[in-house]
């Protein structure tokens, strides 16, 4: 039976686990269980503390897990992405006092108060900077103004906090971070984790797309299929009316009102779009 590591709080366990629902997985009707048993799908799901979830991934005790690339990176575990998930997007950054620190360079020698100390040791050395990082467990934009720390680096998402702590961003993002999937790094992957890669892969894209159908004269089809050409190929189906063809073809969520407006321009009618729950490609 396949052990999966899914977030039990915070940010990342929400999404996960719909995203898990998504691809077919028993979902969890008690939020204080800490372990559900999928016996359809012959998986069994440990739900842990999003830190630990890489700890538990790279020791072999589970053979996957869903995590935080940063948390991931902090752990140093045994752990490897294996991959992205498209939810949980944030920004990692250095923050000083407005005006006080410009650049990496201007770092060195300072103190930096960051819950993710493992991962700003790591960048910053692999820079050549010499700081000290100080470790806390979290609201590290009052350091400063308490003489813990002379910056921070955190997740950034508005910047509002950092704004009504006196403090801004400088320099490049330290991380672009998002929810991984996770396995073990000294093996090859177990093979249920190729399953549940391929639902997975299938519900992020069943997000991006939607299903087009619609009828165009012969004449346009060409005009219509440079339109929507489909991942392969679009489906072209002949109508009684020998004039014309149904076509369906799978199209970029974010602009299917262009492409409707398109191809309505070259002679295509009643053009339906429909979602797409689930997906193998």
């Amino acid at each position: 039976m396949l052990r999966i590591a899914v977030p039990n709080k915070g940010s990342l366990s929400e999404p996960a686990a719909q995203m898990l629902a998504e691809a077919g997985y028993r979902s969890l009707r008690n939020s204080r269980e800490l372990v559900l048993a999928d016996p359809a799908n012959d998986v069994e799901f440990f739900f842990l503390r999003p830190r630990d979830i890489a700890v538990y991934v790279g020791a072999g005790t589970v053979d996957a897990g869903i995590t935080g690339r940063d948390l991931l990176l902090d752990s140093h575990a045994e752990a490897v992405e294996h991959r992205p998930l498209g939810f949980a997007r944030s920004t990692f950054r250095f923050a000083a006092p407005t005006g006080r620190i410009t650049s990496l360079e201007q770092v060195h020698g300072k103190r930096v108060a960051t819950s993710y100390d493992v991962l700003v040791a790591d960048y910053l050395a692999a820079r050549g900077v010499d700081a000290t990082v100080v470790h806390l467990d979290g609201a590290v934009e009052s350091s400063v103004q308490l003489g813990v720390a002379d910056l921070v680096a955190d997740v950034v998402e508005t910047g509002t906090t950092l704004r009504a702590a006196g403090l801004e961003t400088f320099g490049e993002p330290i991380l672009q971070s998002e929810a991984v999937l996770i396995r073990p790094a000294d093996r090859e992957a177990a093979p249920g984790v190729h399953i549940l890669d391929r639902r997975l892969h299938g519900v992020l894209v069943a997000r991006q797309y939607v299903l087009m159908d619609y009828d165009v004269p012969v004449a346009h089809m060409d005009d219509a299929m440079r339109i929507t050409p489909g991942l392969e190929s679009p489906t072209v189906s002949p109508l009684q009316n020998g004039e014309w063809v149904a076509v369906r073809a799978m199209v970029r969520k974010e602009s299917t009102n262009q492409v409707m407006d398109e191809l309505y321009d070259v002679g295509a009618r009643a053009i339906l779009v429909t979602s797409i729950h689930a997906c193998r490609l």
